[in-house]
């Protein structure tokens, strides 16, 4: 395919294809000064190259050992140095999807700066299929960690130390948990940080939502150290969602681009998807809970915009001809859902953001992206 014909299939495919056909086109010429080259685990990766280190964690019970494999592509032209991680928590899945797809299609030899990839932070969940570590701890609560400490501790020292510290900033890419699926969102500081709502504008998901740090986790780790983290939120856990999967590898390319990482050919444009529009930008979120068991209805998807008072769900008594309705507490979009049609009184059953300074201009009334194959009937976000 030529790089025209690539380019005319959106952005999806125009900036890293684009990158692919230009890294073709300008095979053989090489900069007179290359950079020095990058070291991370006693191994250096010359300038215009990649590498996938393994840095040295632990073993298992049987002696095998474990290590935090590191992919690393080392631009010819001086620039930044961004993160890109995926299953800290191991049954989150589409973010180890977005990062085989952007090192499947982006040449390390035009990028400026420096890329570290890790597509599975959490290799213990990932291999049982487990948000969590063996010792039942919550990688994203164990932050900064210790070298001396629990497994969590440990890890979680080794990630941030040899990967986040050498870093200017990060997306750091999750899912919903089990059973509930998100909008693909981005959740950052951005009344806190210029850059954080720069750069959270600059990903394009539909909406970017003020996320308070939790203790122990990686953004508040990374933010003492002066490192601005996107946590990228899309799809359910355990489930490949390729909408979710596409937004999140277009999110990455914009903020490559919006940082000068990448730059595209002289007379190229970059090209917005059709359904692109501007993110909302929310600064406060609450679930709608069940206030009675049974079976829940609902024609609602996440980015569907609601109104306070609106009915968004039933749940139906499964042994008697009585139904409770379920109720929007506020005027918003809503970002999460659960995907159980079975629930108990209090489950989570919606995830609704919304801001202050909403509009009836700004509150959608159609999605605001469509899922094909979506099943109708629930969603939500991550453990409360």
């Amino acid at each position: 395919m030529s790089c025209g014909a690539r380019h005319r299939e959106g952005l999806r495919a125009s900036i890293f294809a684009i990158h692919t056909c230009r890294h073709r086109i300008s095979r053989g010429r090489r900069d007179e000064t290359l950079r020095q080259a990058f070291t991370i685990g006693g191994m250096e990766v010359a300038a215009g190259a990649r590498r996938l280190v393994d840095l040295p964690l632990s073993k298992l019970s049987n002696h095998t050992p474990v290590t935090l494999p590191v992919h690393v592509l080392h631009g010819q032209r001086p620039g930044p140095t961004m993160f890109i991680s995926a299953a800290i928590h191991g049954d989150e899945l589409n973010g180890v999807e977005i990062i085989r797809r952007v090192l499947r299609t982006l040449q390390p030899g035009n990028i400026a700066g420096t890329l570290l990839c890790v597509p599975v932070v959490n290799a213990y969940g990932f291999i049982g299929r487990s948000r969590y570590l063996p010792d039942r701890r919550d990688l994203n609560r164990s932050f900064p960690g210790s070298a001396s400490g629990s497994l969590a501790a440990r890890l979680a020292h080794l990630f941030l130390n040899e990967v986040v510290h050498r870093c200017q900033f990060g997306i750091d890419l999750h899912t919903a948990a089990v059973h509930r699926v998100n909008l693909p969102q981005i959740r950052s500081n951005f009344g806190k940080s210029s850059r954080c709502r720069e750069l959270s504008e600059a990903f394009g998901a539909p909406v970017v939502l003020e996320s308070p740090e939790r203790p122990g986790s990686l953004r508040r780790a990374a933010r003492e150290a002066g490192i601005d983290v996107l946590v990228y939120e899309g799809g359910e856990g355990l489930r490949f969602d390729d909408f979710a999967i596409r937004a999140g590898v277009d999110g990455i390319a914009n903020v490559m681009l919006k940082t000068g990482m990448l730059e595209l050919p002289d007379g190229v444009e970059p090209v917005a998807r059709q359904d692109a529009r501007a993110p909302v930008f929310a600064n406060a979120s609450k679930w709608v809970r069940a206030s009675d068991g049974g079976i829940f209805r609902t024609t609602k998807q996440i980015g569907n915009a609601v109104s306070a008072g609106e009915v968004i769900g039933v749940v139906s008594n499964p042994y008697e001809e009585s139904e409770s309705e379920v109720r929007a507490s506020h005027r918003g979009i809503i970002v999460g859902r659960t995907t159980l049609p079975i629930v108990n009184m209090g489950d989570a059953l919606f995830h609704v953001a919304w801001a202050e300074e909403f509009t009836a201009a700004k509150v959608l009334h159609e999605p605001l992206a469509a899922r094909d194959g979506s099943d109708p009937l629930m969603d939500e976000d991550e453990i409360i």
